[in-house]
């Protein structure tokens, strides 16, 4: 079977625009929290900052209808994706409410063919090479590294070597000081969830947000 190049979707509105965001800042921002009541106020600071990229995910109680709320006037330039979808009918449901792109925490097959189907990037989790190159091989837009902390950018940076054509987001643990490493390692883009975050969706401060948001962003350009 011929690997499929990381070429395969230019043309692809949502892939553009996935794609256009990360290059604008490679950092996809993840929402995870006991209630998606604070996720528009989370976003909309992350986006002041300068993040492109968020993901909110499915086992928040209430994300549906915080996605789709916040998908009907998104702010211009922004990936809204969806995060832990783990079966087709997330998927679908997902998209449905306004998602642009979804990633999983596995190498789900099945997810992947969905997302195909909907015409949307997908970014499933995998960690070993042959998790990667399954996951690339069933139409992955990007692969997710999960969790990425255990091997840190060495490992990265090692399974780059038989695999250069997978674009790998490693996410799980990242910290802003972590980042330069990761992406110097060789990642496309890196997923950050609490380290980023924070308690902002549980009603923390959204100007300590603003902060570490431009605490990994200057990281990242320096």
């Amino acid at each position: 079977m011929t690997t499929p190049t990381a070429t395969r979707y230019e043309g692809s509105a949502p892939h553009d625009a996935l794609r256009a965001a990360l290059a604008a800042a490679p950092v996809i921002a993840i929402l995870r929290s006991t209630s998606a009541a604070r996720f528009a106020e989370a976003t909309d600071t992350l986006v002041a900052s300068g993040v492109r990229a968020a993901e909110f995910t499915l086992t928040t109680p209430g994300v549906l209808d915080a996605l789709r709320e916040y998908a009907a006037d998104a702010p211009p330039g922004l990936a809204l994706g969806a995060g832990t979808v783990t079966t087709p009918a997330e998927a679908q449901a997902a998209v449905e409410a306004g998602a642009t792109y979804l990633i999983t925490p596995t190498t789900s097959t099945e997810v992947i063919a969905e997302a195909v189907r909907l015409g949307v990037p997908v970014l499933p989790g995998a960690y070993t090479p042959t998790e990667i190159l399954t996951a690339w091989r069933a139409g992955a837009t990007m692969v997710k590294l999960f969790p990425a902390a255990t091997g840190g950018p060495d490992y990265l940076k090692a399974v780059r070597a038989p695999l250069p054509d997978v674009p790998l987001v490693p996410t799980g643990g990242i910290g802003a000081a972590d980042a330069p490493a990761y992406l110097a390692a060789g990642a496309s883009a890196l997923g950050v969830g609490s380290p980023l975050v924070g308690d902002a969706c549980e009603g923390g401060s959204l100007a300590a947000l603003a902060d570490r948001a431009a605490a990994f962003l200057d990281g990242i350009r320096r």
